[in-house]
Order: C-alpha cells, then sequence, then structure tokens
C-alpha cells in the first residue's frame, strides 16, 4: 500500500515556477525563510503534490523573465506559474507601456506552454509621482483582464507600512513578513490547484 501510495503521489506531482526578483528570491535572509519557501510548507501540510520551483533572481526585470522563461518552462514543465515582474522596471523607471508589453509576452509564453499564470502585483515609492505609479500598477489588473488571468493585489500591502515588515531600504520585506505574503499568495493560488 505505501508503494503504490508513493507511486500515486509520484504520478500526480506537479511543478509550480515562480519567476520574479528580489521579493520572491529571499533578499538578504536565508532561502528557507522567504514566503516561496513558506507556500511550500502550506502545500506539504495540506497534502499536495506540488513542487515550488524557484527561479526568481534579485534585480531581475520583465526583460531578464523573458530571456529565462522559455528555458524554465521547457525544463520544469510547471502547471503553475507565479510572475512577479516588474518592479525592478518601475524603479528604473522603464516606460510603463514596455513593462505591460514584456509581462503580456511572458504570460503569452506561460500560456501556451500550457500553465495557469497567477500574476502577482507590485507597487513601486510614491516618490516617482502619482501619474507613473499609478500606470505602473494598473498593468497589474489590466493585464489580469485581457489575459483571463488572476492576480494578487499588490503583494506587499499588509507588511510595507507596518512596524518591523521591512528592511533597513525599505524596499524588501523582513523575515517576519514572508508568512504574511506566503498566507496572500496562498488564498489566491489555491482555487487553481487541481486536488486528487
Amino acid at each position: 500500500m505505501v508503494v503504490l501510495a508513493l507511486l500515486s503521489s509520484a504520478l500526480f506531482a506537479k511543478n509550480i515556477l515562480v519567476m520574479g526578483d528580489s521579493i520572491s528570491a529571499a533578499y538578504n535572509m536565508p532561502t528557507e525563510k522567504g514566503w516561496v519557501n513558506v507556500l511550500q510548507q502550506t502545500l506539504n501540510e495540506n497534502d499536495l503534490p506540488y513542487t515550488l520551483i524557484n527561479k526568481s533572481i534579485s534585480g531581475d526585470t520583465t526583460r531578464g523573465g523573458l530571456a529565462r522563461i522559455d528555458k524554465a518552462l521547457e525544463q520544469h514543465k510547471p502547471e503553475i506559474v507565479l510572475l512577479e515582474l516588474g518592479a525592478n522596471d518601475g524603479l528604473r523607471g522603464f516606460p510603463p507601456i514596455l513593462i505591460k508589453k514584456n509581462l503580456r509576452e511572458l504570460i503569452k509564453r506561460c500560456k501556451n506552454a500550457g500553465a495557469q499564470v497567477l500574476l502577482l502585483s507590485m507597487r513601486i515609492p510614491s516618490n516617482y509621482g502619482k501619474r507613473y505609479t499609478d500606470m505602473f500598477y494598473n498593468n497589474y489588473p489590466d493585464l489580469a483582464e485581457e489575459m483571463d488571468i488572476p492576480f494578487v493585489p499588490f503583494i506587499l500591502r499588509d507588511v510595507a507600512l507596518a512596524q518591523g515588515m521591512m528592511q533597513k531600504d525599505g524596499l524588501h520585506p523582513s523575515e517576519k513578513a514572508q508568512p504574511i505574503i506566503a498566507d496572500k499568495i496562498w488564498a489566491y493560488i489555491q482555487p487553481l490547484l487541481a486536488t486528487y
């Protein structure tokens, strides 16, 4: 029976690919403390046969994601892709229309590979001006509607202004914030998970 259960679990095992930047790459902390690993623990605790494969790179942009996505999709054949890119584009002042174009292409490639996409949205600091920050953020809900995919509203919303939840640079969440981020994403990923 145990052998059958193990075979069954291996047969139905699915990959979830995380394509992101420093927010998903556990910046300035042990990898096991990052939200990706915390989310993996939640999947395990719920006996869901999914493996999170984290291909996030600190400092990555949507252009960098485009350069890497095809290989990652071919190698890991994910059921779901968690797409968390765009913040570094915004911090560098790239045109929102270009960021949107790149994100759209990333989503297309994931969908063409047979993967579901969950778009994780980010905001950039208000000192970039209301017009730019609004245009930047609106890319996420606009693309979610256009591409018919779910998106998670600003993933740092509950931690960005909370005491002790951000690192000294004010841009990256602390270790303490990681379970909160994981819980938020968990709520949105559940409907995408097949149950066996």
